[in-house]
């Protein structure tokens, strides 16, 4: 193999430590549009590439080029992503708590099947399966997630299910045909309530 030589001083860049990086100021709780809903709010971190996101104004916490991409999100109990699908392969593992995963072929219809997962059980969504998934224990809990990767804000990602991109719509959220959100006058401080309400039920 004939690889370059690396640094002691790139190797210690490409640590990401807990919780230090993930703060209150690292957090994106509107980074979806879904976000905005009642049983959906939550933190969002993007840990290596540029992960899954319609609000462009997130740091990526590894930012080396890797050719894969790694979130993790925290959502309140009851909460977590609503009904939506993807062009690519996702993985999740969750770290803590106990998660209600449940997923279908029709975005207007009943879910097709669910499972109860808890911590370090693992579970890969195929893309275009519509899925959703949220807390169903008693306190904030984390998740991993593994994403293929992709190309951000070239187009719809994620995919809503409608009644998702009616409701968000009725509260002054929508995505453009490039899949970054269009964000109303208020929006700075409709995310520092939502930050300010999932970031202090349990600090971190």
């Amino acid at each position: 193999m004939n690889h370059p030589k690396i640094s002691n001083e790139e190797m210690l860049s490409r640590i990401v430590r807990y919780p230090d990086a993930y703060t209150k100021e690292t957090a994106v709780p509107m980074m979806f549009i879904d976000s905005i809903l009642p049983g959906h709010q939550r933190l969002n971190y993007a840990v290596a590439g540029d992960t899954a996101a319609e609000n462009p104004d997130y740091q990526v916490l590894l930012s080396h080029p890797n050719k894969f991409q790694l979130g993790m999100f925290r959502p309140m109990p009851n909460s977590g992503p609503a009904y939506h699908t993807h062009d690519y392969v996702e993985v999740f593992l969750p770290l803590e708590g106990e998660w209600r995963f449940y997923w279908g072929n029709d975005p207007e219809g009943e879910p097709d099947g669910e499972v109860f997962l808890s911590k370090w059980d693992l579970i890969s969504f195929p893309p275009g399966l519509w899925r959703g998934f949220e807390v169903v224990s008693a306190e904030p809990a984390w998740c991993f997630a593994v994403l293929e990767s992709h190309d951000v804000f070239e187009g719809k990602d994620p995919y809503w299910a409608p009644k998702v991109v009616r409701q968000a719509k009725a509260n002054g959220f929508e995505s453009d045909e490039n899949g970054k959100m269009i964000k109303p006058e208020n929006f700075e401080q409709i995310n520092k309530d939502i930050l300010d309400k999932v970031y202090d039920a349990k600090p971190l």
